[in-house]
């Protein structure tokens, strides 16, 4: 029932590693489907494992809501109520006090919110989503924070990061179950200073691993990076460091060159459902009459069941019919697009070349010119 990290390789900032649960190793850096209501939109347990998902994100509000975490519990957890027997997250119901912000009032308790469904009083504290997540059974469960909107005054994100370190005290000595690691989450916004402060106090819990919270909420990229470089130089090393809600491609392989270990995202998925496809280049818009006669894969180096079974012609047929299939085949390429990319990155780290590979994905996403954001973070990271 143990839970590890070890770092394999490095370049730069940029690490490699292989991360211990009691559901399975898995190996960093990677990314993590989002199934909010203990499912990836659209797609079996079968499936995800064979496009090479490692761990499956799931949502501790929305399972509170329902089916209830007590059901869940009787019935074997996340793992033998769903089937997955990968690794589980459980993401802790912070993002929510920031995207259901005019359904939630926040006091030092917690936070009430107005439920979603039916208008019901929910109070969510600490403690109560530690309960939640340790009767979900996740291996990998997340203190309970606030996360604050973009852009926020200086006076908001102060008081927030700081209630976030209280709560995190509260979260861990509400944590019972030894077979789960707690990992922390650093807030701040965008102001140097604040994320400096959260990160250094966060780090004083000595726990398991650490996450980046309250990026990808609408800052500019130029924003983002200066507070992941910062991140990352101050996280030990040997413990994984998640960013969370980060999915974009280009996003991701910035990340990994900052020295970023994990990411969760409902991009891919999101993207499928509005019938467009990943590729390196950016995205192709499958909706659109262009490839209505277009006999092409996807893409035509991917491995995925879509890629290899079906034309872009097909997938564009079923979308425009409005045929589930389409939105469906378009979900597992775009995931298996990110975890191919990852696994891309893992082996670029290996062999030592992460900089060549992270240049020649830019020269393929922006032909015309590489924004400076990403040659930021290249260079921040000594690889550009």
């Amino acid at each position: 029932m143990s839970f590890e990290f070890r770092v394999l390789h490095k370049q730069g900032k940029a690490r490699s590693g292989l991360l211990a649960t009691p559901h399975g190793d898995v190996a960093t850096p990677l990314f993590m489907p989002v199934g909010t209501q203990a499912t990836v939109k659209g797609l079996s347990n079968r499936e995800l494992v064979e496009i090479g998902s490692q761990i499956v994100l799931a949502n501790t509000y929305h399972l509170l809501l329902r089916p209830g975490p007590g059901r869940i519990e009787r019935l074997g957890g996340l793992h033998g109520f769903t089937g997955y027997q990968g690794p589980w997250l459980t993401d802790s119901g912070g993002f929510q006090v920031m995207s259901l912000g005019h359904r939630r009032v926040i006091s030092e308790e917690g936070v009430e919110f107005s439920n979603h469904l039916n208008g019901d009083r929910t109070l969510l504290t600490p403690e109560k989503s530690i309960e939640v997540q340790q009767e979900l059974g996740a291996d990998i469960i997340m203190a309970f924070d606030e996360c604050p909107p973009y852009p926020a005054e200086r006076g908001y994100l102060e008081n927030s990061l700081e209630r976030t370190l209280r709560w995190l005290e509260r979260s861990l000595a509400a944590k019972t179950r030894s077979d789960q690691a707690l990992f922390g989450i650093a807030q701040g916004g965008v102001e140097l200073d604040l994320r400096r402060r959260s990160t250094v106090e966060t780090i004083k819990f000595d726990l398991p691993g650490y996450a980046i919270g309250g990026l990808a909420v609408g800052e500019p990229k130029e924003k983002m990076v200066p507070v992941v470089d910062l991140s990352t130089d101050l996280l030990p090393e040997d413990r994984p460091r998640y960013l969370m809600g980060v999915g974009h491609p280009e996003d991701l392989v910035a990340g990994v060159a900052l020295g970023v270990d994990m990411f969760d995202c409902v991009y891919p998925t999101r993207t499928g459902r509005f019938g467009y496809a990943l590729v390196d280049r950016g995205r192709l818009n499958l909706s659109s009459a262009r490839y209505k006669d277009n006999p092409e894969q996807i893409d035509a180096s991917c491995d995925c069941y879509a890629c290899q079974n079906h034309s872009r012609a097909y997938i564009t047929h079923l979308v425009r019919a409005g045929e589930m299939l389409g939105l469906r085949l378009l979900s597992l390429h775009n995931i298996r697009y990110l975890h191919r990319l990852m696994e891309r990155a893992r082996a670029a780290i290996a062999s030592g070349r992460y900089g060549d590979f992270a240049r020649e994905f830019a020269a393929r996403r922006w032909p015309s010119g590489t924004p400076e954001w990403f040659s930021d973070a290249l260079e921040r990271s000594g690889m550009w």
